[in-house]
């Protein structure tokens, strides 16, 4: 039996971690790798600004530095945070969500679109998709305007991504969508059956990529 999938979120919100896990369920096999759910104590609350971005790099290297018996890791924050600082000591596969997720869009639409937290996260998720170099897949991205611990609730929470999820469908055809927030995990399934098109949980791509690379 291999070492555990890490999946780490980069903020210090127990809740959201709770709501990882939960969406992650499904990957969870008697015969399998275990999947390990962890929250950066370190972290801010939400990660919704580059700062917030960039103070999470240290702590999730030596995180990762500290367990050398995971099998992979999945760094469960959209923007990705420190994954080529994790990827330069990892032992094992590292995967960023927002990368998984894009690649997972691409594999199930022509043109993708994401729901963001906020204005100034979109700002740092299209710095990310010119490195990946598939700005011309994009069809849009649209602001929830929320926070993080927002975008794990329930309450308004789900007609306010939904509605952003109307807008990329029907004003930028968007015929895949991204949850731009780890957070909106606990969301995914019902956004799908409301919108008629694919809602790519970006954690659950990771892992996906994860438990594939292990079995490789």
């Amino acid at each position: 039996m291999s070492g555990p999938i890490l999946v780490v979120n980069p903020n210090s919100n127990t809740e959201v971690t709770q709501g990882i896990s939960d969406a992650l369920d499904g990957f969870r096999f008697t015969d399998g790798p275990k999947i390990e759910c962890l929250t950066l104590a370190e972290g801010p609350l939400g990660i919704e600004s580059q700062v917030d971005s960039d103070s999470v790099i240290l702590p999730l290297v030596k995180l990762v530095q500290s367990r050398p018996d995971a099998a992979a890791v999945v760094i469960a924050c959209y923007s990705d945070p420190g994954i080529d600082a994790v990827r330069s000591v990892a032992t094992c596969p590292a995967f960023g969500i927002q990368e998984s997720g894009t690649l997972m869009a691409m594999a199930r639409g022509d043109r993708f679109g994401v729901i963001a937290l906020s204005d100034r996260s979109i700002a740092r998720h299209m710095r990310y998709l010119r490195r990946m170099q598939v700005i011309d897949r994009l069809a849009g991205e649209r602001a929830a305007d929320l926070t993080v611990a927002e975008s794990a609730s329930d309450g308004d929470t789900f007609e306010t991504l939904a509605a952003a999820g109307r807008l990329l469908r029907d004003q930028e055809d968007a015929d895949a969508i991204i949850l731009g927030c780890a957070g909106m995990a606990r969301h995914r399934a019902a956004l799908e059956s409301e919108l008629g098109v694919p809602v790519i949980d970006p954690t659950q791509a990771a892992v996906a990529m994860a438990l594939g690379a292990i079995r490789i």
